[in-house]
């Protein structure tokens, strides 16, 4: 991953001699003010309610409140994601501060920058289980870069201070604030700029000049090099040194499910996704290379296959920030440990040094790869029972949307096809929950998103499985003039567990009918639901209607829209590799590659 690019702590100008006096409650208000968040997440509660009188007065901070406070964690998660900033999210103790635990554990994976601040029961009745207590540190201490607990009423300042600048710098990913409700109600000399001291947090951001040289050396001899691109390259900002480095050396690219529209899927160097459900060209490309170079990528499983298999013939340069991903699963050859911007750029430099004599060849290795993309485009099959192809409906609303959108899926086969079908130009425009896999992201992350990026239009692509985690938020929507537009790619059912159960379980599919879709009891009934929330709610069950409900929500901007797309259930994700095995064993289509006898 990489550094971000933002100063760690704001420095307004010096304030007198003489620091205000402020409660905790108030401190904390201030230093969100001081440190330029202008837009917080969050629901009151007891133990926080101390936050919420200050918060009320404050000109700078416009809170939103959700319905839930996992809604609160992943509209923050949207927020950062879209606009680069630090997402804020704020909950009260016990029930309130766990049920943020599954967005701060996604946040985790994805190495998202948000602060999330909890209060706390009395720090005298710590550890007596005082009515709504829980150990959020404890709990939330794997799943966090830091968490913070705060007794002190002085120590405010500086713990927002040090939590932003943890969240924002080397890689990413969420901090936890938790704060007594003593040390809210307690008074103490308001003193900014807070003295930080993170002692042993260096994030590395210079690479070692060897070990780029190095690097350049295996990319000038390589005659099958792939650059495999990782979402670090998105969270550091670095689309454009990627660009600049794949364009001088010619290397394909590819890139993985957290990183589409680092590199635009219009470049004939891009071979699109790899993975489970990547492109054939992308997956073999990896599978058959003799030189990987990952950028801000950590092999994840979903990637390589089993990963013993996996690209038997490469050697592998790793550039990361964090140096816990380098060799973690696959060994490095070349690590190299830095912020990936600077890295690309120095690689570059030095590619080109070692190229001065002589171009690489790679020739041969790009007619093999354009024999794959003409061989095996990708692509999908009309429906045989008369409901929408979820495939097109996804390729439409990209069409129809264009490249400056936002895209926010939630996680299923409807995310796999809206990472497939929709063409990606530009970072931070297609957000997803990767590595968690959090059913519920979407219709929040999507809200958060669109606060953040009110002049684009965002598009919340949901399964109607997912949709029914979340999807009190749009009540947050429609108050807070918040017209997110939200497709329910609605199979009535647990779409890719019923893939999985038809692939790999004889057909039997066991609790996963939802009843929500064409010819079921329909329960709920997403248009009345929708417009039960204030928003416009539209039924989609024909081909030709596709095109008008997209266009009528594109228009529509005064609440949120909600289409119901009823699609075909039997529609299933390809091209697929199997858990378990080889990714030299994809599977184009359901009857198009080796059978799935393999061990898995």
């Amino acid at each position: 991953m990489t550094a971000d690019s933002v100063s760690a702590v704001p420095r307004p100008p010096a304030q007198s001699a003489t620091a205000p006096v402020l409660s905790g409650a108030q401190a904390l208000v201030r230093s969100l003010e001081l440190l330029g968040v202008t837009d917080v997440f969050g629901i009151p509660g007891g133990a926080i309610m101390e936050v919420y009188d200050p918060l009320l007065d404050s000109t700078e901070l416009r809170h939103i409140l959700v319905r839930h406070e996992q809604g609160g964690g992943h509209a923050a998660e949207g927020y950062a994601t879209a606009s680069g900033k630090v997402g804020v999210t704020i909950a009260t103790s016990g029930p309130g501060a766990t049920n943020l635990v599954t967005a701060i554990a996604d946040a985790y994976m994805d190495s998202i920058p948000i602060v999330a601040i909890t209060g706390q029961v009395f720090s005298t009745l710590m550890g007596t289980d005082a009515f709504q207590e829980a150990d959020i540190v404890g709990i939330t201490m794997p799943v966090t870069k830091h968490s913070i607990l705060v007794k002190d009423v002085a120590e405010i300042p500086g713990a927002l201070a040090a939590a932003f600048e943890i969240a924002r710098t080397g890689r990413p990913g969420p901090v936890l604030v938790d704060v007594t409700k003593d040390a809210q109600q307690a008074k103490a000399p308001f003193i900014w700029p807070p003295k930080v001291e993170l002692p042993g947090y260096r994030p590395v951001t210079k690479a070692h000049g060897k070990q780029i040289q190095a690097a350049a050396t295996l990319l000038a001899e390589a005659k099958k090099p792939v650059l495999y691109v990782g979402g670090g390259v998105i969270r550091g900002r670095a689309a454009a040194e990627l660009k600049s480095l794949a364009e001088v050396t010619g290397a394909p690219v590819v890139t993985t499910l957290m990183a589409r529209g680092a590199f635009p899927d219009s470049h004939p160097q891009h071979l699109g996704m790899p993975g489970m459900h990547g492109t054939v060209p992308a997956v073999l490309a990896l599978q058959e290379s003799d030189l990987i170079v990952a950028l801000g990528a950590r092999f994840d499983d979903r990637v390589t296959g089993k990963a013993a298999l996996f690209a038997p013939h490469a050697k592998v340069v790793h550039v990361d920030i964090d140096p816990a991903e380098i060799s973690k699963i696959r060994t490095a050859d070349v690590p190299i440990v830095g912020d990936v911007r600077e890295v690309l750029v120095d690689l570059e430099t030095a590619f080109r040094g070692a190229t001065a004599q002589a171009k690489p060849d790679i020739e041969v290795w790009w007619s093999y790869l354009d024999g794959l993309r003409k061989e095996f485009p990708l692509g999908y099959q009309p429906t045989s029972d008369g409901h929408l192809s979820p495939q097109h409906v996804i390729q439409r609303i990209g069409e129809l949307t264009g490249p400056e959108g936002v895209y926010v899926a939630g996680v299923g086969q409807h995310q796999m096809w809206a990472a497939q079908f929709i063409k990606y130009e530009r970072p931070n425009s297609w957000l997803n929950s990767g590595g968690a896999g959090t059913m519920g992201y979407s219709v929040p992350a999507a809200m958060g998103a669109k606060v953040a990026e009110p002049d684009r239009v965002v598009w919340a692509i949901d399964g109607d499985g997912c949709f029914q985690m979340t999807n009190q938020e749009l009540a947050t929507c429609a108050i807070n003039n918040i017209p997110i537009k939200v497709a329910i790619i609605n199979n009535s059912s647990l779409g890719m567990v019923r893939q999985w159960q038809t692939l790999f379980y004889d057909g039997r599919h066991s609790n996963t009918d939802l009843n929500t879709g064409h010819g079921t009891v329909r329960i709920p009934d997403f248009v009345k639901l929708g417009e039960a929330y204030g928003c416009l709610a539209i039924r989609v069950e024909k081909e030709e209607e596709v095109d008008a409900a997209i266009q009528l929500a594109l228009e529509t901007n005064d609440r949120p829209v909600v289409i119901d797309f009823v699609v075909s259930a039997d529609a299933m994700v390809w091209p697929m590799v199997p858990q378990g095995v080889s990714n030299s064993y994809v599977q184009y289509a359901r009857d198009h590659a080796p059978s799935f006898d393999e061990e898995i």
